[in-house]
């Protein structure tokens, strides 16, 4: 009895500190055998990360945290990870639609949606192209059009290559999952070449959602100050006194001295206030 009390205490421990295991699979959206991993219970919460990142380390405690509350169904998207590459431009509109391809597979008619840098990019232009699969949108230090970034962090792209990339995480820890050996400087081409594209997912399409934004940003994370504001008005906020009159179902925050790599690690600040704005009904009117 005593053995059997301590393996049923050993199970509920790795329970409650989430180390039990994801379940796992290749969903076939447009093209790709796109990798996903559904953990937790709850609400449906798709979660997208960023260029070059899959989900490993500091991302997969992303993915525990918000699990102890939610179904977390979270992806690597085209290139990344465990998901190969297809010769298909990887733009905004495609990833975006990737991610209503894989609601569809999955049978799941509506899910909030996380996403971060290039993650939330794909989850607001989602939104825009798919409102009807989007309950409501947290977007992590994303802008709407390419020009909301700041001009250094557009003007540097020219001059990055594959070769800055070698031995870093970005390259190595794609090399050990992904399906195609050897395919990373042909990957980083894509992301550079998104990266480069002028693009913009349209003000007035993204003042027309009906899903609720969370835009969640650092004070020095290369997204223009005022284009934060923009996106923000854009849904509503900003506007309004909200001790005087209803507020918006949108909100926004900017965490103070940090950057947009530095925001990954300010899980403990963020994941609770994700999950208040998930959680929130809508104000009264």
């Amino acid at each position: 009895m005593k053995i059997t009390a301590f393996i049923l205490m050993t199970l509920l421990a790795g329970i409650a500190s989430g180390q039990q295991k994801p379940v796992t699979g290749y969903a076939p959206v447009n093209g790709l055998k796109m990798y996903y991993e559904i953990k937790g219970s709850g609400e449906p919460v798709v979660l997208l990360h960023g260029a070059f990142m899959a989900i490993t380390d500091d991302w997969r405690l992303w993915i525990n945290e918000l699990a102890k509350t939610r179904k977390v169904i979270a992806v690597e998207m085209q290139g990344h990870g465990r998901t190969a590459d297809i010769k298909r431009d990887l733009t905004y509109d495609n990833l975006g639609d990737d991610v209503a391809a894989l609601l569809d597979y999955l049978k799941i008619e509506r899910a909030d949606l996380v996403g971060y840098s290039l993650g939330a990019g794909a989850a607001m232009n989602c939104a825009i192209r798919h409102p009807e699969k989007v309950r409501k949108v947290v977007s992590i230090s994303a802008p709407i059009r390419r020009d909301g970034w700041v001009k250094e962090a557009n003007d540097a792209w020219p001059s990055f290559s594959p070769e800055m990339f070698k031995g870093t995480p970005a390259e190595t820890e794609r090399e050990k999952l992904n399906p195609v050996p050897g395919s990373f400087p042909e990957f980083f081409n894509h992301i550079k070449a998104a990266a480069m594209r002028p693009y913009d997912f349209g003000a007035d399409n993204l003042k027309a959602t009906k899903a609720p934004f969370f835009f969640i940003h650092g004070d020095a994370d290369g997204v223009r100050i005022d284009h934060i504001a923009e996106m923000y008005r854009l849904k509503g906020g900003g506007n309004t006194h909200a001790d005087m009159q209803p507020r918006v179902e949108s909100r926004l925050a900017i965490l103070p001295g940090t950057t947009h790599v530095t925001l990954m690690d300010r899980m403990t600040t963020i994941v609770p206030i994700i999950n208040d704005f998930l959680d929130a009904k809508p104000p009264k009117q």
